[in-house]
């Protein structure tokens, strides 16, 4: 009985993280031909901030526990997931077009940040409160620059008429959020049952299992975003929640309780920075992400998969 009610909480995870990031791309496209902001931008911080808050919701709640591996494990095994598993997926599916503002300004970002974190746990013994806060700060600043330059820079597509009334898209907009965070919790929950029944310990299912199911939301919309023809959406909602889940979500957690270095070793952040700098070879490269590459991302994620499952290499 069991196995079959995990099965179907399975089934019923995939179908709400579909419903929900479907119209979440709806609403969140309509918003930004509304208001004269890039899609790019909508990616970047509405529906970012949206799709990471499975991540916060865990990272807080581990630290509360006294578990920081699960923490920045979480933080760390998404933003891996996110480019290696979701653009892999999504440059696989059809080709993505990398915005001028992605490549110069927030992929750089994100390997900045990145390397900050890295260089806070390892040699610097962990994130402390005073850290955690500037992170918040820099998340809030961020945010708000890039909506601002993006109403100073109006695209020719958002000249579009808006489909669904004001209030309604905002509706949509939060409905969908929220049918994608129950979706990926439900999933997440099964997901966790057969990694368990598969004898994982509790590192690697930190840096796999949840980190993977927290990163479904953007899977999801990243995907349904690409199959739309909304790639500035699918690229941007990924580089995005990076960059929440770096300054944003470990900010927060930090400041509720500082993080430790000990949380994680060398070889997770390293592969975090690594596939990082690969996908900004990748996008400077023609300016595109293509198949190949896409193929290349996505095989690194498995690689990567593998190895802690067979070596339990996490904490």
């Amino acid at each position: 009985m069991e196995l079959l009610l995990n099965i179907f909480y399975m089934f019923s995870g995939v179908a709400a993280l579909y419903f929900g990031a479907d119209y979440l791309v709806k609403g969140g496209v309509d918003i930004a031909r509304r208001f004269g902001v890039s899609s790019l931008v909508i990616g970047l911080t509405l529906v970012a901030c949206g799709t990471s808050a499975p991540e916060l919701a865990v990272s807080v709640s581990a630290a509360f526990d006294g578990n920081p591996a699960i923490a920045l494990g979480n933080v760390v095994g998404s933003n891996i997931a996110n480019i290696g598993l979701i653009l892999g997926i999504c440059g696989c599916i059809l080709p993505l077009g990398v915005n001028k503002q992605l490549l110069k300004v927030d992929a750089p970002l994100m390997i900045a940040f990145s390397i900050i974190t890295a260089l806070l746990c390892i040699v610097f013994n962990g994130i402390s409160r005073i850290a955690g806060i500037i992170f918040v700060i820099a998340a809030v600043v961020y945010t708000v620059w890039n909506v601002l330059n993006s109403r100073k820079n109006p695209v020719q597509e958002e000249k579009i008429a808006s489909k669904y009334p004001f209030l309604l898209a905002i509706v949509i907009v939060i409905t969908s959020l929220g049918v994608l965070i129950i979706g990926a919790k439900v999933f997440l929950l099964s997901a966790i049952y057969f990694a368990r029944k598969l004898n994982l310990s509790d590192a690697v299912i930190g840096l796999t299992v949840v980190a993977l199911g927290t990163s479904l939301p953007e899977l999801a919309t990243s995907i349904v975003a690409v199959c739309k023809g909304e790639k500035d959406i699918a690229i941007g909602n990924v580089v995005g929640s990076n960059i929440f889940n770096l300054i944003g979500i470990t900010g927060i957690t930090a400041t509720v309780k500082p993080i430790p270095g000990s949380a994680l070793n060398m070889i997770d952040f390293g592969v975090m920075i690594f596939i990082s700098l690969l996908l900004i070879i990748f996008m400077a490269s023609g300016k595109l992400l293509n198949r190949i590459e896409g193929a290349i991302l996505f095989l690194s994620y498995v690689g990567y998969t593998v190895y802690l499952v067979l070596c339990g290499t996490a904490v």
